[in-house]
């Protein structure tokens, strides 16, 4: 069951790119924290959805939030991602599926690949809370951006 508002979120840490490790719980407590959690790099949603990022970071980073992108794929890809498409921000590796789990973002199975990151987005408040979530059951859906962008206004 995946992680509701309300809930503590979870400290973790996470390979930004092989051999280096991003320690999201640092994060926690000085301005709102967006996890976006997405199916598999360079797949077609995927791209568009961190494309949107990419292309309106100037309103995200008005917003004054710190976002992480996390997906299931490796280190080497979810950084070969990144710099392909120019993302302004992490995307980490969970290739281990503990976090993914954790916040019960994970597919069992989906389309005959077991351990898939769901599409779904947190935000976590500056008191370490659950502010926002939304977790899609088809990988096909994409996030609200209207509604995660008033969920980070409200807690910023």
């Amino acid at each position: 069951m995946p992680l509701q508002v309300g809930d503590l979120a979870p400290v973790f840490s996470l390979p930004s790119k092989p051999g280096e490790s991003i320690d999201v719980g640092n994060h926690y407590g000085s301005r709102p924290v967006v996890l976006l959690f997405f199916p598999l790099a360079f797949s077609s949603v995927c791209t568009a959805e961190l494309c949107h990022f990419r292309d309106e970071w100037a309103r995200w980073t008005t917003l004054g939030c710190d976002i992480f992108g996390i997906s299931v794929d490796s280190p080497f890809v979810t950084e070969k991602f990144r710099t392909e498409l120019g993302i302004p921000f992490p995307l980490l590796s969970d290739f281990n599926k503990t976090v993914a789990a954790e916040w019960g973002a994970l597919h069992e199975e989906l389309r005959g690949m077991r351990g898939v990151t769901k599409r779904a987005v947190f935000v976590v408040d500056r008191s370490r809370r659950i502010s926002y979530a939304a977790v899609q059951d088809s990988p096909k859906d994409q996030i609200d951006f209207e509604a995660l962008s008033r969920a980070v206004e409200l807690v910023r």
